[in-house]
């Protein structure tokens, strides 16, 4: 080996080494940013994002900076905030224009007359993403999104109200698997005869709603397609995010344990809720960011848990007889 090759492959190995730790820096940031936003400390979270896109070359994701821009304009910055939304609609990179519109964060934004600028390029980039949609089949699927969620919001109020196990929660769970029924049919015709289609053709709505309705299915349709969704992401046709809770609804259903954690149980004695029956505790952060999931802890505080890895393994055999009865 020459030294002119030496001193190239020594280069690239530390343009590598050093783009690894931007990344890992801008996450870190990133992370920093978000939890000031839920403090609701906006300009230090404004700040916190400009300092991400530095650390990563002043570039950033388009879901990066339009959550800085809310920060900035909720924090009276309103340059700022303008500063960011113009970078992700020049480029094109954003176009979720019901999500804009309606987002009570930038409320503040829309006496300035830059945001009807803002609006018509996103309005473009998303005329212009969805050129070679379906938009028949993308106006069915939105509907079925609709349907299924629309129904399981209203959950958490009846439980509050009446309890988990009471009439009004039977009566509402027959609401929804009514509807699962009926969508389950639209959406098995569209699999079996298009096979499953990306968000270039459905667009990102549209693949998630394929998802959720075989994700609320029996396990017998589960099975059938999950192989179908599993070379759907190979392909990048959908989320390794989503084949992952599929992927652990499948496991248990089976008398399995899951992989990722994105399944919780509900111990009928104490009514407190549990990660159900987990394999390998110990790595299930490492498995959930390697499909795109982030911790663990994140993840299960939405229920008010608390991740402890070794109280989890003490407590799995409990866990697992409580899933065989």
């Amino acid at each position: 080996m020459n030294k002119s090759t030496l001193l190239s492959i020594l280069s690239i190995f530390f343009s590598l080494f050093s783009y690894a730790q931007d990344q890992a820096k801008y996450a870190e940031l990133i992370e920093d940013a978000w939890n000031f936003y839920e403090s609701q400390e906006y300009l230090k979270s404004g700040k916190k994002y400009s300092e991400a896109f530095v650390a990563l070359g002043n570039k950033g994701t388009a879901n990066d900076r339009y959550n800085a821009a809310c920060s900035w304009a909720l924090s009276g910055e309103t340059d700022s905030a303008f500063v960011q939304l113009n970078k992700i609609t020049e480029n094109g990179s954003y176009s979720n224009l019901a999500h804009i519109s309606s987002d009570v964060d930038l409320t503040s934004l829309h006496a300035d007359e830059r945001w009807s600028t803002v609006i018509e390029g996103v309005r473009a980039n998303k005329e212009k993403a969805e050129a070679n949609f379906d938009k028949p089949l993308v106006a069915m699927l939105d509907t079925i999104f609709q349907e299924d969620q629309y129904e399981r919001r209203k959950i958490a109020g009846i439980e509050e109200k009446h309890g988990w196990d009471s009439d009004e929660m039977m009566a509402q769970w027959a609401i929804i698997n009514k509807k699962d029924s009926v969508n389950l049919i639209k959406v098995r015709k569209i699999l079996d005869e298009r096979g499953w289609l990306g968000a270039d053709v459905i667009g990102g709505q549209g693949n998630q709603t394929l998802f959720l309705v075989i994700q609320h299915a029996d396990i017998e349709t589960q099975e059938k397609y999950l192989p179908m969704m599993r070379e759907a992401v190979a392909d990048g046709r959908a989320g390794a995010n989503s084949l992952a809770l599929l992927e652990d609804r499948v496991a248990l259903r089976k008398g399995g344990k899951q992989i990722y954690g994105s399944q919780i149980g509900r111990d009928p004695i104490t009514g407190e809720d549990y990660v159900l029956p987990l394999t390998d505790p110990d790595n299930v952060d490492k498995r959930r960011a390697e499909v795109g999931l982030g911790p663990i802890q994140d993840y299960i505080s939405r229920w008010g848990m608390t991740w402890d890895v070794e109280a989890y393994k003490e407590k799995l055999p409990e866990y697992e007889k409580m899933e065989k009865n």
